[in-house]
């Protein structure tokens, strides 16, 4: 099953937070990187009080289902010290799921799509770099981004 992810951080050595997520993902058992997107530097979304994000996406091929994923994204959170305190506040990590393949989910914790992919740029523009036709296994994002006018995005040198 394919999947992707996007990631996030705003807390420490941005760059080094991105390469050591990507190395957790790369660590996964039967899951393999395909595809990153270029890095971007953003503001924040949803809590004001922060420094700006570097975010990016990632596509992987994995035998492990939807749930499991969102396990072993949730143990790379920990183990690189991702606190929860504020919701949407500064974090050293943040590794969402974002899809899974042709699936439609929604339970207590996991929805898929994840439901706010269409209000955020820095979900939307690593996506477009991903998936240039706009469309992420049928979901269609075209048009989105033109209609976020509030959100600071531009992309960066870093490459992981």
């Amino acid at each position: 099953m394919k999947f992707v992810l996007g990631l996030g951080t705003n807390l420490g050595e941005r760059e080094n937070n991105l390469r050591l997520a990507v190395a957790a993902l790369r660590a996964l058992p039967e899951t393999r990187v395909i595809k990153l997107s270029r890095v971007y530097e953003t503001s924040p979304v949803g809590y004001d009080g922060q420094g700006d994000f570097l975010n990016c996406a990632a596509l992987l091929e994995s035998s492990l289902t939807p749930h499991e994923m969102l396990g072993a994204c949730l143990g790379a959170e920990a183990a690189m010290g991702r606190v929860r305190t504020i919701k949407n506040g500064p974090r050293v990590i943040d590794i969402d799921l974002l899809f899974a393949q042709d699936e439609k989910i929604s339970s207590p914790n996991l929805t898929l799509p994840h439901p706010q992919i269409k209000n955020r740029l820095f979900v939307l523009l690593p996506l477009f770099d991903l998936f240039e036709d706009k469309t992420v296994f049928g979901f269609d994002l075209s048009g989105a981004a033109e209609k976020i006018t509030d959100q600071r995005i531009k992309e960066t040198k870093l490459r992981l």
